[in-house]
This record gives structure tokens, C-alpha cells and sequence, in this order.
């Protein structure tokens, strides 16, 4: 049964409130329930004004532009039938065109940690809401960046897709060949929960397709890219916080690359500063035409922008487009995600209206580029800074790769140990993500004449093993030489508590068929054991018995078995000198 819009009908007559009232433009008096069995039962969420909901009001931003659906749009439906429980509809900057939140006559959206600071858009509404635990998830759309900015300037997960995976049919398009639907989220696994909901090929959505997803998360010994040139526009608190970013994720086993971001960058500029930012003007044409003058700038010069490209001209930016993604492709040869800030800086609201083109512009930065190349992308939260705003950072991959985004980004957030918004509630241990396969061998860690380019490595290439990470033992081991081994090997123990250090090691992963022949390898005094690696998982791995130590040398204050090779080789070249 439709219900009636009262409460929208009531904020229609008080826009213009700046404030956290502002992220609402329609709150139900009584939530859609969804069904009471689903897999999303007991969730609450909210979905952004650009979304069709059944019997109310879907304004875009713009009272002028506001109908009544007739019926849900195709993820309102599939996230009720999943049995979320609807809530009402979010605040945006008009007709989605904006990164700020201050571009709706709604009023502007203020941040979760700082109400004179901008919230990010244009699903400004969606992520304010998450953050300050009104609701459990939220749908925003995200063309140049609007599912992303919003969730790193309020310490949520912004969860990007890859285009075309969530319908958006019952969505009023932005730029209709590269928007999306996006998940806001306290964490990674819910966001990535109501994404296997969400998605499901629609064959009245154009643009939908059906995609592989790739089931195997990254190695852990993953290859990061870093532009060589980053712009935080005078802010050193967000380039610090960065930093310390880039430190974390190479804590987590990753290795920094060097990418350049010239190709991105050029491709981010085109969305618009070329033909490209007529479809903005298609998506609203027949009412633009008509009520231009109730568009709200500078929304309206942006959308008008685009009736004075010819056909030609855009078949001209298409190409441009299609050069500049033969340019970045390479750099997915070399990496294996790219790590970028989600946004530069905070802007306070004040700022922004004074200065809404150039300022906006710079929070899209590390955005615009995604949809246009058809990246899949995941803004988590990264820091809160010492001024205590949040830092956030995204992490892109190639179409496909949500999954193992996901995955990655869990493992990132759950290292940060920060809490979930602004609400204060500590992030639960991690969950599943769905869609991933469980690995498909046995990880076995080594430490000495099995790490890669040792004499024994040999015996795990000739198995058909991978090397899926570097990284260290948790703090409680001592690493010992051990005496009269041929090659020369070393023995780790497990100690007390405050009594050891954490050891240098590899994790490899081979065939299950293929694990008891190595196994059977292993010569006294090492025996395979279980071992605490640095972030708390365990894993197979070489160990060796108190009793076998006597007379060995104990090398723990190396950290590992190359560095002590290194150590006594620079004494002996020492001692010949």
C-alpha cells in the first residue's frame, strides 16, 4: 500500500535550513518495511532523492522537477525484497552535480564532525545519515565522485561499483553511461553484503551488464600504485595523513609503485571540460529547456554548458577519452590497485559558496577519472587528523575487482582501529565478503632456505606455489642459526609474552595435492607448526622444538634470516679487509 508524503510535502515548504535537519528531504512517518525474512532483515536504510520510491516524491533537488513515482526503483526494490526497512529520502546537490553538499536548495549538509565544514556530495544527505548511526546503509549515485568524497570527509565506507553491476533504472540520471549507484556504511562488509543484493542485471537499464567479478582476493604481497605527484591544495594535515597511509598499507605487506597520474588526471578533466558534459544537459533536457530558471547555480551553468556542442565535438572527447585509457592501461601491468586519497582537503561551507566551481572541481581530484575509464573503486576511512576531521583514501582497481577491493579494504579499515562515523561504535571483527572464493591451496610461511632466491625455494616453485605475502611473525618469537645444517638454516620459537620479536617471513600458497610431499621434505630438528603472523591471522609455517636449540645461536635482534646473512657477510668482508 502507498503511503501518503506527508513529511515530504512539509520540507518542501521549509528549504533553504542549513543544518542536520538539511539531510532529509523525505523522512517517512512510518519506515517501508521490507520482508521480515531476507538476508538484510532488521537493516535500516536510506536512498538519495534522485531515487524512485513508490507514492512519494522524487525531487532531484529541484521542487520544480519533483514527481511522484509510480514505482520503486529497481535497488529500492531488491534491497526491500531483501528485507531492509526503508527510512526516507536524503538531501544531494541538484540533479547530482556537485562534491560539496551546499548545492540544494534543501539547504546545505554540514559534516558529521564539523557542522561549518561541507559534508561532500552530492550524496551529502545519504553519508551524513549513515555517520551519525540514523541508519545502518545508505544508496548515493557516484558519476565523478559523489559515493566517495562524502564517505572520506565522514569516516564512513564508500563503496563505488563497477559500472553498470546495480540497475539504475527508477534513478534520475546525471551522466547516464557512467553513473552509479554506490553503498554507503559503518563498514566494509555490510556495504559489501548490500552490494550482492543490490546488483543484478536489468535489461530496461541500458547500461546494466553482466560482469565477472574476480573471486580471488589480491596477494597479500600486493603491488600498490602511488602517484608520483599529489596536490592536497595547501593542505598539509591531509598530506601527512596520506603518508601514513602509504605506511600502513606497506605494514599490511604491500609495495609501493610509482604510477603517473598524468593520463588520469586528463581523463578526470574531460568530464567537464569537453563535449562529455552534455549528457549532463540530456539527462534533463525536456525540463531544463522549459525551467531553466528554476535550476540554482551553479548548477545551472553546468548543465547549460552542454547545448553547445556539436556531435562532432563529442566524438571528438569520446576519443580523446578512449587515448587517454590506452595510456593508463599499462599501469595495471605494474600494480595491482591504485591507492589515492578520496579527497584532497575539508572546505568549510562558507568557503565553498563563495568559490563553488574551482573548489568543487579540487575535491574530484582523485574521482572523476574512475567511471570514465570503468574502474571499480572503495573510499575507507584511513585517520582522523589532529584537527579532527577524517582522512579517507580509495582504493581503485580494474571493472571487476570489487570483491577483492573489498577484501582489501576490510584489511585496511580493521588496521585503522577507528570507530564507525561519528556515532563513537567501535568497528566489529571483520566479516565475510561474499564472492570470494576461500584460497584454493594450503599457505605454508617460511623463514630461512625456503624464502625466495634461498637454496630450498626451489621445492616450492617445483610444487606450483605462489608467493601471496611478506611480512612479519607476531612479537613473540626468537629466530636461532641453527648449528651443522646443510644449507644453512634457522629455527623459530615461540616465547612468552614481552620475551621475543617479530620475524621476517613469507607466505606462500600451494596446491593442497601438493602439500604433504613437501611436508615430507622437512628434516629434523623443523617440524611445521602454526604460527601468529603481525596482524592476528595464523598460518601454517616452519617451527622448531626447545630441546633441538642447544648450542645455536640466537639471532632474533636481526628480525630475520636475511638480515642476518646480510650482517655476517658484511663482517666477513670486514675481517678480509
Amino acid at each position: 500500500m502507498v503511503q501518503s508524503p506527508i513529511t515530504a510535502d512539509a520540507n518542501l515548504a521549509a528549504m533553504g535550513a542549513d543544518g542536520p535537519s538539511a539531510a532529509w528531504i523525505t523522512r517517512f512517518d512510518r519506515p517501508l518495511a521490507g520482508r521480515p525474512d531476507g538476508p538484510l532483515a532488521g537493516l535500516r536504510f536510506a536512498v538519495k532523492d534522485n531515487m524512485d520510491v513508490a507514492g512519494w516524491l522524487t525531487t532531484a533537488g529541484c521542487e520544480a522537477f519533483a514527481y511522484r513515482a509510480i514505482a520503486h526503483a529497481t535497488v529500492v526494490q531488491r534491497l526491500l525484497d531483501a528485507g531492509a526497512s526503508l527510512l526516507g529520502k536524503t538531501n544531494l546537490d541538484q540533479f547530482a552535480c556537485g562534491l560539496n553538499g551546499t548545492r540544494s536548495p534543501f539547504g546545505a549538509v554540514p559534516n558529521a564532525f564539523d557542522a561549518h565544514k561541507i559534508s561532500g556530495g552530492s550524496s551529502s544527505g545519504s553519508a551524513y545519515v549513515v555517520a551519525t548511526g540514523q541508519v545502518d546503509f545508505a544508496l548515493g549515485t557516484d558519476t565523478a565522485g559523489s559515493g566517495r568524497v562524502p564517505a572520506g570527509l565522514n569516516n564512513i565506507v564508500g563503496l563505488k561499483p563497477s559500472r553498470g553491476l546495480i540497475s539504475a533504472r527508477g534513478v534520475v540520471p546525471a551522466a547516464q553511461s557512467v553513473d552509479c549507484v554506490s553503498i554507503f556504511a559503518g563498514s566494509v562488509d555490510l556495504a559489501a553484503r548490500v552490494l550482492q543484493v543490490a546488483m543484478h542485471p536489468d535489461p530496461q537499464d541500458p547500461f546494466s551488464r553482466r560482469l565477472p567479478l574476480a573471486a580471488q582476493p589480491f596477494p597479500r604481497a600486493l603491488r600498490f600504485g602511488v602517484p608520483t605527484s599529489l596536490p592536497f591544495f595547501g593542505d598539509d594535515l591531509a598530506r601527512q595523513a596520506f603518508d601514513a597511509a602509504v605506511q600502513r598499507m606497506r605494514e599490511l605487506g604491500g609495495e609501493v609503485v610509482p604510477v603517473d597520474y598524468a593520463p588520469l588526471a586528463q581523463a578526470a578533466a574531460l568530464l567537464y571540460e569537453s563535449a562529455l558534459v552534455a549528457e549532463r544537459y540530456v539527462a534533463v533536457r525536456r525540463f531544463f529547456d522549459a525551467q531553466e530558471s528554476e535550476v540554482m547555480e551553479p548548477v545551472r551553468s553546468i548543465i547549460a554548458q552542454g547545448r553547445r556542442y556539436s556531435a562532432a565535438d563529442l566524438y571528438e572527447a569520446q576519443t580523446r577519452l578512449r587515448a587517454l585509457a590506452q595510456q593508463a592501461q599499462p599501469m595495471w601491468d605494474r600494480i595491482d590497485v591504485l591507492l589515492v586519497p578520496t579527497a584532497p582537503t575539508h572546505y568549510g561551507i562558507d568557503a565553498m559558496r563563495a568559490d563553488p566551481v574551482a573548489l568543487n572541481r579540487n575535491l574530484g581530484a582523485y574521482t572523476n577519472f574512475v567511471n570514465l575509464l570503468d574502474y571499480a573503486a572503495l573510499s575507507v576511512p584511513s585517520a582522523l587528523r589532529p584537527d579532527g576531521l577524517p582522512f579517507g583514501i580509495t582504493l581503485v582497481g580494474p571493472c571487476g575487482s570489487d570483491w577483492q577491493l573489498a577484501e582489501l579494504g576490510q584489511r585496511y579499515h580493521q588496521a585503522t582501529g577507528l570507530p564507525q562515523g561519528a556515532t563513537g561504535v567501535p568497528l566489529g571483527p571483520p566479516g565475510p565478503i561474499p564472492g570470494l572464493q576461500a584460497p584454493s591451496g594450503v599457505r605454508v610461511a617460511v623463514v630461512g632456505a625456503h624464502l625466495s632466491g634461498m637454496p630450498l625455494n626451489a621445492q616450492l616453485l617445483e610444487r606450483g606455489a605462489r608467493l601471496v605475502a611478506e611480512t612479519r611473525t607476531g612479537p613473540d618469537y626468537r629466530l636461532f642459526a641453527l648449528p651443522a645444517t646443510v644449507p644453512p638454516k634457522p629455527g623459530l620459537l615461540r616465547v612468552a609474552a614481552g620475551q621475543g620479536h617479530a620475524i621476517a617471513l613469507e607466505v606462500w600458497e600451494m596446491p593442497m595435492a601438493q602439500y604433504g610431499s613437501f611436508v615430507a621434505l622437512v628434516p629434523p630438528p623443523l617440524a611445521i607448526g602454526t604460527l601468529v603472523l603481525e596482524d592476528g591471522s595464523r598460518v601454517q609455517g616452519f617451527v622448531c622444538e626447545p630441546q633441538d636449540l642447544a648450542g645455536a645461536a640466537d639471532i632474533s635482534h636481526h628480525g630475520g634470516w636475511r638480515a642476518y646473512l646480510a650482517a655476517r657477510q658484511a663482517d666477513a668482508q670486514q675481517e678480509a679487509r
